[in-house]
């Protein structure tokens, strides 16, 4: 059984979409982080960086104690390994599939997470902020839809790269992007989002929490910190 500490963000429902698409027994566990209980001591115990999602896998195949992992990258690449599914067939589509998710990890979710921030979140409109993030948000838009052109997923077949980067493209409008520039990457996001799983996940993240998060509690927890 994976315990899955959840809060229904880009980041989140990576996970969450995995574990509905492998079929793995989980646990979920809402972590409410715009009321602060990332900063549990229990929470921290399992991801000392504060960060949702983080998971427990209670019953590890090497048959010891129960293992922790957090982030999200590395959550998918832990998770593929115990399914043994959505990691590549062979060693050169494994290393593709590793390829886009790092690009994920390292480029798009930071950079639309900075464009989301400055645009909709920050105290003050700062136009050379919102401005690089959204240009930089537009050129890995690019990127993607490049890379997509003449295939259906970023490795050939699905994988973990695709469940990372589809919960980042589907805020597009958020972003200030127009998903009909980019055909290859539109055609993809619909792929993904009519999966049976894909729609499961998104319908169980509705029910963990459908409201605002941004709130002025929600900027202290989340945007006060040091």
């Amino acid at each position: 059984m994976i315990d899955l500490h959840f809060w229904p963000t880009p980041n989140g429902f990576k996970i969450l979409i995995f574990l509905e698409e492998s079929g793995l027994d989980y646990e979920l566990k809402p972590v409410h982080i715009g009321r602060g209980e990332q900063f549990a001591p229990e929470f921290l115990a399992i991801s000392p960086n504060n960060k949702m999602p983080a998971i427990v896998d209670n019953a590890p195949a090497d048959g010891g104690a129960p293992i922790s992992v957090f982030e999200s990258g590395a959550i998918l690449n832990y998770l593929a390994e115990k399914a043994d599914a959505f990691a590549g067939d062979h060693p050169r589509q494994r290393i593709q599939v590793q390829e886009w998710l790092f690009w994920q990890v390292g480029g798009l979710g930071p950079m639309a997470g900075q464009n989301h921030h400055f645009s909709a979140y920050a105290p003050e409109t700062i136009p050379y902020a919102v401005e690089r993030y959204v240009n930089e948000t537009a050129r890995l838009y690019r990127v993607l839809n490049t890379r997509l052109e003449g295939r259906e997923f970023l490795a050939g077949d699905y994988s973990v790269a695709d469940m990372a980067a589809y919960p980042w493209v589907r805020s597009w409008k958020k972003q200030q992007q127009q998903i009909s520039d980019h055909p290859a990457l539109a055609a993809w996001k619909t792929r993904i989002e009519t999966r049976p799983a894909v729609q499961r996940a998104y319908e169980i993240g509705k029910q963990v929490s459908d409201q605002p998060l941004m709130d002025d509690e929600a900027k202290r927890q989340l945007f006060g910190q040091r």
